[in-house]
């Protein structure tokens, strides 16, 4: 007798699990694998793992495996807009009625005794299809760490990838970078190769630590060089779509994994990497887009940049596309992520600030995100600022109308930017269609 099937949407049952938080451990993730046949040894994987650039080098790696015939599962998180989004193949959502299915399994294989956290649910749900459709390969990106993360219960993935490391989840990972980066190292096998891009010292040592401890074949990565039609890496150019020069070292991560993957067999040509790189689109990731709002024709950049590093590259992209101008963004951030840092990143003398809450309950109230810019403003002794907060929103709607005012034809031609969350991301994504 088959088990009832969940009575809820996708979406309710997922919000269903909100109670459990974070917990970070393998015990209940095994014991749902273990229930569902363990999928995970089913299927070939790529791992990824890191701060910033793993969702870049996952776009990468699809769209190279793709281009070279293959049928790729990618497991990415946070979603933008659907929980669909997490779980692809060949670049496509998984559908509603496959992710009902998949979930009805997860649930019938759920001990009473060990309730999963809603990222351990999603996860096996995620093992569970893609065992079912037979992918070829599969990409995944950790959720948080990589030691304890659910996506850590292969034993023999056929590359490890570890991009930049910087200080972000501090409260789950550690405050230091050597501890941060030993949990992302937790994603290391024994004897399993592994590419790891240049990251600081103290993230290098803690690293090659791992490595040395599995006798793992490891190709340290350095950033690919610029050129005109793109980039080139160790001798081969190809072209490089996703803007920002953080894409260098991200690339060229992806391409290195890629020649693992070639020295054991699998069949990627030459070609299929440029092709493969010139096809591929990363959402919400410096993003232009053109819409209408409130019947006028804009154009916005859109950026997570949801730590400082990610903050230090928005800035640095920003301003080598427009420089010596005035820049208007368009922030929120979370509560548990370093907004002062974040803020003195991206804000420079002149800058407008429209400060607005992120859809989530942990969002940093946009008054206070205000007092935390004053605080910088007061620091820079030209500051257009320099007695008073920036004004703050209560909505992104209000904070886009204060941005998109009018102010002249010089300010027409500031850049507006939206950062300093995914979830402010995905709400502008959702809603965009709505404010035509």
């Amino acid at each position: 007798m088959s088990p009832k099937p969940i009575d809820l949407s996708p979406e309710e049952y997922l919000a269903s699990f909100d109670k459990f938080g974070i917990h970070l451990g393998l015990e209940c993730i095994q014991q749902l694998l273990d229930s569902l046949g363990n999928p995970q040894h089913q299927i070939p994987v790529i791992h990824v793992a890191g701060t910033n650039g793993k969702g870049s080098v996952c776009a990468f790696l699809l769209s190279i495996l793709q281009a070279a015939g293959y049928r790729v599962g990618r497991y990415t998180s946070p979603h933008l807009i659907d929980w669909r989004e997490r779980i692809t193949i060949n670049g496509e959502w998984i559908s509603r009625q496959d992710l009902f299915v998949a979930l009805n399994q997860v649930e019938a294989a759920i001990a009473p005794n060990l309730p999963p956290t809603q990222f351990e649910v999603i996860t096996a749900a995620m093992w569970w299809y893609f065992a079912e459709q037979k992918v070829d390969i599969a990409i995944l990106e950790t959720g948080l760490g990589g030691r304890l993360d659910a996506t850590n219960v292969c034993d023999r993935p056929l590359v490890c990838a570890i991009t930049s490391i910087g200080m972000d989840h501090c409260q789950q990972l550690g405050d230091t970078l050597a501890a941060i980066a030993s949990e992302k190292a937790g994603i290391i096998k024994p004897q399993c190769p592994v590419v790891i891009a240049e990251n600081d010292p103290e993230a290098i040592a803690a690293l090659q630590k791992k490595v040395t401890e599995c006798h793992a074949p490891v190709v340290w990565v350095k950033a690919a060089r610029r050129t005109d039609a793109g980039a080139i890496y160790q001798d081969f150019v190809y072209p490089l779509p996703l803007q920002g020069n953080h894409q260098l070292i991200n690339s060229a991560v992806a391409i290195a994994a890629v020649r693992v993957l070639q020295n054991q067999g699998w069949q990627i040509s030459d070609e299929a990497i440029r092709g493969g790189m010139a096809n591929t689109q990363w959402a919400g990731r410096l993003q232009w887009m053109e819409f209408n709002f409130h019947g006028k024709r804009r154009k916005i950049l859109i950026d997570g940049a949801h730590n400082v590093a990610a903050a230090q590259y928005l800035r640095q992209f920003v301003d080598e596309a427009f420089p010596q101008q005035r820049k208007r963004w368009i922030v929120g951030i979370l509560n548990t992520k370093d907004r002062l840092g974040i803020l003195k990143e991206l804000l420079d003398a002149d800058d407008l600030l429209f400060p607005v809450p992120v859809p989530s309950p942990a969002t940093t109230s946009p008054q206070d995100l205000a007092d935390l810019a004053t605080s910088i403003f007061k620091g820079y002794p030209n500051s257009r600022y320099p007695l008073h907060s920036p004004k703050f929103y209560p909505s992104l709607e209000l904070g886009l109308e204060a941005a998109f005012a009018d102010g002249g034809e010089e300010r027409e031609n500031e850049p507006i930017v939206l950062c300093g969350s995914l979830y402010l991301v995905g709400e502008f994504l959702n809603r965009v269609n709505s404010w035509a």
